[in-house]
């Protein structure tokens, strides 16, 4: 498909648009000088040509019309005009070489004649019918007139009354003059050409210079925006080195410094923060696995009493079990976060990924009998290099997230495959659950990765359960983790959580697809 002139046009004004600030500073220097430069030759040439002119129109009233009056001396008019006459009429003496003369009679051209010249030593003219016009519409009023004769180029004329009531007219060539003015051109054109190429270059220079505040300003901010401020401890770059107070370039510097100052601050306070926080729930995770466990262990052993026990009391006894049970891994799974955050390193060994999915969709089939749970598997076993216990909790909180917040009759598909990293050529194990269930409401997207998302703001859980919100996010950093990543592809009706993980052989290595 060829794109259209207006479109190529367009693109190729981009394409040739400076973009920088120095390129735009030095390139509107050099437009105007070049429009300076444009204006002084043009008002130079103009004078020139002006004050030329002026003179030969000078030397015209001063000579007057000497030439064509001699041209009838000895010589009474024709009665038909001829084309070459002059040759052997005409005083030529104190006459300026190349001088036109020529007599008219009634707007008739009776003589015609030029001073013999380097050019024309005859000293005869050819004049053709536009000629004898343009001669015959001149003003008689003594002054100068620019007209192109065909023979001989142009011709500043004046023209005069005779006696005998004719006209006469005389002229000097305009070709000194023209030749004066195209040589200032060329001299103009190129010292003006060398003066733009010079000062294009010093310029050019010296904005770079005067701009080298603001390209460190530059260069620091984009060193800023690389560095990852969403999370941990960040060091920023140098401050810019100062520069003049005083100009626009120096208080620009001074502003960024004290915005690096206050941003380094906040992600200083922000990190300590995260760090008391991470400890808090890691040190309360841990101090409250033990309490939890103890009120689980004498629900159940109350449970076992043989004697008569109330309905009642076994009722709140199974509901205390229950809790306590559901308390510990809300407990283990805030731990799991904690360490995670604190980026302790996870078991790294070969991992059989089918063979997890395998066993977790078994898991997930006993737990939900209502769904339908389909898998997707390839022929060779798919291995990958990491934790086996993190990632078989992976696969259980996202088939446990399609079985609790969808109605019984969803078909649940987990596949599993191995494609190459649009990044590089290495292998990546992509690991699938889809399910056909009411999707993920468009606003709830953005968060469903993040803690504590409770399942009623997600989808609708038939049994009336409600989780701490954990689930996902641990599913996303246990992935993370693993240097892999997790995304989401939801629309009412279908629901897509996407997990990526490099894949590796046997002992652990990478591997190409």
């Amino acid at each position: 498909m060829r794109a259209s002139p207006r479109a190529s046009a367009r693109w190729t004004r981009r394409l040739h648009r400076p973009r920088t600030l120095r390129s735009r500073l030095t390139f509107g220097l050099v437009v105007l000088l070049a429009v300076s430069c444009a204006a002084v030759g043009v008002a130079a040439v103009w004078e020139l040509d002006g004050f030329l002119t002026g003179r030969l129109d000078q030397q015209l009233r001063q000579t007057g019309p000497g030439f064509p009056k001699s041209l009838e001396h000895g010589a009474a008019p024709a009665a038909k005009p001829s084309d070459h006459d002059g040759d052997e009429h005409g005083d030529t003496r104190r006459q300026a070489a190349a001088t036109f003369g020529a007599r008219l009679v009634d707007g008739t051209v009776t003589q015609v004649a030029v001073v013999p010249s380097g050019a024309r030593p005859g000293g005869g003219v050819t004049l053709t019918a536009a000629d004898r016009t343009a001669l015959a519409g001149l003003p008689v009023d003594r002054g100068g007139h620019t007209v192109r004769l065909s023979e001989l180029g142009d011709y500043r004329l004046a023209a005069w009354p005779g006696r005998d009531g004719d006209v006469l007219v005389t002229g000097l060539p305009m070709e000194p003059v023209r030749a004066a003015v195209h040589r200032l051109e060329l001299v103009a054109g190129t010292v003006f050409g060398l003066a733009l190429a010079a000062a294009g270059i010093a310029g050019a220079l010296w904005v770079r210079w005067s701009l080298r505040p603001l390209h460190r300003v530059a260069r620091t901010a984009v060193r800023v925006s690389e560095l990852p401020l969403a999370s941990g401890e960040v060091a920023l770059p140098p401050r810019v080195p100062g520069a003049d107070p005083r100009s626009e370039v120096g208080r620009v510097s001074a502003a960024f410094n004290r915005m690096l100052h206050h941003v380094e601050d906040a992600l200083t306070k922000r990190h300590a923060s995260e760090e008391r926080l991470r400890g808090f729930a890691a040190d309360a995770s841990h101090e409250l696995r033990t309490p939890v466990a103890s009120v689980r262990g004498h629900a159940e052993l109350a449970l076992l009493h043989p004697g008569p026990v109330p309905p009642e009391v076994t009722r709140a006894l199974e509901r205390i079990a229950a809790e306590s049970a559901r308390m510990g891994e809300m407990v283990d799974e805030m731990l799991l976060l904690a360490r995670l955050d604190a980026g302790r390193p996870l078991e790294r060994r070969p991992v059989d990924l089918t063979r997890l999915v395998l066993d977790a969709v078994a898991d997930a089939r006993a737990a939900g009998p209502g769904h339908r749970w389909t898998m997707e598997l390839p022929e060779d076993p798919v291995t990958v290099t990491g934790d086996a216990h993190r990632l078989q909790q992976v696969l259980a909180n996202l088939l446990a997230n399609a079985r609790l917040h969808t109605p019984a009759g969803t078909e649940v598909t987990v596949s599993l495959d191995l494609g190459a990293d649009r990044k590089d050529a290495a292998a990546t194990a992509v690991l699938q659950v889809r399910d056909d269930g009411p999707g993920v409401p468009e606003d709830v997207r953005p968060g469903v990765f993040e803690r504590f998302t409770r399942a009623d703001r997600r989808r609708t859980d038939p049994s009336g359960g409600a989780g701490a919100g954990l689930g996902l996010s641990i599913v996303a950093a246990v992935v993370q983790a693993h240097g892999g990543d997790v995304v989401l592809d939801g629309r009412p009706g279908s629901t897509t959580f996407t997990v990526r993980l490099p894949a590796g052989d046997g002992e652990g290595r990478p591997v190409r697809p």
